[in-house]
């Protein structure tokens, strides 16, 4: 079955200018062309674009999705290297997630502490507050944060 450009924007809920721009970064290296040179796409490349879109989720770049559909392609002997690249996203993955919860331990501080200095009417109160008065949960907030000043 042969799709146009708009049918699969619309069935995978992508702009067409994104899959023009994959189709140039060679994504769809055997996407076919209509007679006046309008791309026609296959089911295979609606299958291509569902690895894309997902790949795209672990936030790997249009060249690193490239890279990995090339070796898709040249079959077994590739192995070590889709491995390799998904341990290096992995990787980069976690590191993320590792600055993210850092970001939120700082958040839930600083919602305790304008919570607080609300209350009390003065951002002394939560400024000058002995660490042994604080709420557990903020303890160990202001313990992982005892590094940056607030």
């Amino acid at each position: 079955m042969y799709y146009s450009i708009g049918e699969v924007a619309n069935k995978m809920g992508i702009a067409a200018s994104t899959l023009r721009y994959y189709d140039r970064e060679g994504l769809f290296p055997d996407v076919g062309r209509s007679s006046g040179g309008i791309r026609v796409f296959t089911d295979t490349e609606i299958e291509t674009l569902k690895i894309i879109e997902c790949l795209k989720t672990t936030g790997m770049q249009i060249k690193d999705v490239k890279q990995f559909l090339d070796w898709c392609k040249e079959g077994d002997t590739t192995l070590q290297q889709r491995r390799d690249m998904f341990y290096e996203r992995k990787a980069a993955a976690e590191k993320q997630l590792a600055e993210i919860e850092r970001a939120l331990i700082m958040i839930k501080f600083k919602c305790w502490y304008y919570d607080t200095a609300l209350e009390a009417g003065t951002e002394t109160v939560p400024k000058n507050m002995p660490i042994e008065k604080m709420p557990d949960e903020v303890k160990e907030y202001k313990c992982t944060l005892s590094d940056i000043n607030y």
